[in-house]
C-alpha cells in the first residue's frame, strides 16, 4: 500500500510538519509506502504521485490544492488539523471550500471528541465518516542546543509560530505582571514567524521586555526535545488548537504545562491533575504563581502528565488505527460526495461563527 501525504509548510517547524512526518515513521512499520507533499511551497507541482490513496492535513489548504490539481482525486481522507475547524469552517470566505473538502472526503480523521461533535453539528451528513485518532506524542533524540537559561531563573517557554491565533502577546503581557514581583521569571518564545504583521508586532513587545523575554526563532523539530527540557513551565496561549504536540511533548517529559481554556487545550490537559488550564488572565497569574512557588506540585503533576501521554497518545495506537482506515476506504465500494446544493445548504455561517 502506498500512502502520499499533503500537507501546507512541510519545510517549516511547524505543528503540522511534526504531526505528518510522524504518522509517515508510523505507518512505516506496517510496510505502507508513503511520500510527502508540501503544497505550500514555490512552485509546488500540480500533479501528484501515484498513490492507493490520498490523505490530505488541513481541509482548506488541502482542497485549495485539489482545485489546482491536472487530474481529480478520485478517493482521499482529511486530517482536521485546528485552523480548519476552528476558524475557517466559521470564515465566511473559506467556510464553502472547507465543508466541499470535507464533503468528498471517504473518511475525516480528527484529533478529539469536541471536534466531532462540532463537525457532526455543522456537516450532519459527514457523521458517519468522522474518526477519533488522538494526537500521538512525537518522541526525538535528545540533542545539544546553544543556549540555556540562566542559572537561578524561572523560565517558561512558548513554542509556537508567530500568528495572530497563538496569541503571543498575551503571554508576554501577562508574565511582564510576574517579573515585576519576582525578576527570576525568564520567558522564551520558539518557532518561525508565520505573519510578518503579527512577528513585527510581537519582536516590539519583545525588545520593550528584553531583560527577561527573548525570541529563539525557528527550532529543528530534532532539537525541541533540548529546548523543552531547559524548561520549568511550557506554555500554550493559543486562540483555539487541534491537539499542540509541543504541549504533548512537554508532558511526555514530565513538563508541567499551562494552557489556554480551548477545545484541542482541554482534550489533552486535565486541570490540576495533568496541567493547568486558564479562561482568562487573572487564573493564569494565579497558575503561573502556584508553578513557581510549588517545586512538589510541579513534580507530581508533570508525573501524572507522564502516564497520561503514555496511556493515551501511543504513536503504535495512531498507525494501527489509520492503517485500519485506509484498508476500510479502499475496499469500500459507492460513492459519498453530497451534493452542490446541499454543500451550499451548509455553507450559511453557524452562531458560532457569529
Amino acid at each position: 500500500m502506498k500512502i502520499v501525504l499533503v500537507t501546507p509548510n512541510f519545510h517549516q517547524p511547524r505543528g503540522n510538519t511534526v504531526t505528518v512526518q510522524r504518522i509517515a515513521d508510523g505507518l512505516k512499520t506496517f510496510g505502507i509506502t508513503t511520500e510527502i507533499v508540501s503544497v505550500t511551497e514555490e512552485g509546488a507541482a500540480n500533479v501528484l504521485p501515484a498513490a492507493d490513496l490520498i490523505h490530505g492535513f488541513h481541509a482548506y489548504r488541502f482542497y485549495k490544492f485539489l482545485e489546482k490539481l491536472e487530474h481529480k482525486v478520485e478517493s482521499y481522507i482529511v486530517t482536521i488539523t485546528g485552523t480548519d475547524l476552528y476558524q475557517d469552517l466559521f470564515n465566511d470566505e473559506k467556510r464553502l471550500d472547507v465543508v466541499r473538502s470535507l464533503a468528498g472526503a471517504a473518511a475525516i480523521h480528527v484529533f478529539d471528541k469536541r471536534a466531532k461533535q462540532l463537525l457532526e453539528k455543522e456537516i450532519p451528513s459527514v457523521a458517519n465518516r468522522v474518526h477519533i485518532i488522538p494526537q500521538a506524542n512525537s518522541f526525538f533524540p535528545k540533542t545539544k542546543i546553544n543556549f540555556e537559561k540562566e542559572t537561578g531563573t524561572f523560565l517558561f517557554v512558548l513554542p509556537a509560530g508567530i500568528r495572530k491565533v497563538k496569541n503571543i502577546p498575551f503571554a508576554i503581557n501577562s508574565l511582564k505582571k510576574l517579573y515585576t514581583q519576582n525578576d527570576r521569571v525568564r520567558l522564551w518564545i520558539v518557532g518561525p514567524v508565520i505573519e510578518e504583521d503579527e512577528g513585527l508586532a510581537v519582536k516590539e513587545l519583545l525588545e520593550e521586555n528584553k531583560n527577561w523575554a527573548k525570541y529563539m526563532g525557528a527550532v529543528p523539530h530534532s532539537m525541541m526535545g533540548a529546548v523543552l527540557l531547559e524548561a520549568d513551565v511550557v506554555l500554550n496561549t493559543s486562540h483555539s488548537e487541534g491537539q499542540s504536540t509541543a504541549i504533548l511533548e512537554a508532558m511526555g517529559f514530565g513538563i508541567p504545562v499551562l494552557v489556554s481554556s480551548n477545545d484541542g487545550n482541554r482534550s489533552i490537559v486535565s486541570h490540576e491533575r495533568t496541567g493547568f488550564v486558564y479562561n482568562e488572565e487573572s487564573d493564569f497569574l494565579v497558575y503561573a504563581e502556584k508553578l513557581i512557588n510549588n517545586s512538589d506540585g510541579r513534580k507530581e503533576i508533570g508525573q501524572a502528565a507522564i502516564r497520561y501521554v503514555n496511556e493515551n497518545h501511543n504513536r503504535h495506537s495512531e498507525a494501527v488505527a489509520l492503517k485500519r482506515i485506509y484498508e476500510n476506504v479502499l475496499s469500500e465500494k459507492g460513492g459519498h460526495n453530497m451534493s452542490e446544493r446541499e454543500i451550499i445548504k451548509l455553507t450559511s455561517l453557524s452562531s458560532k461563527g457569529g
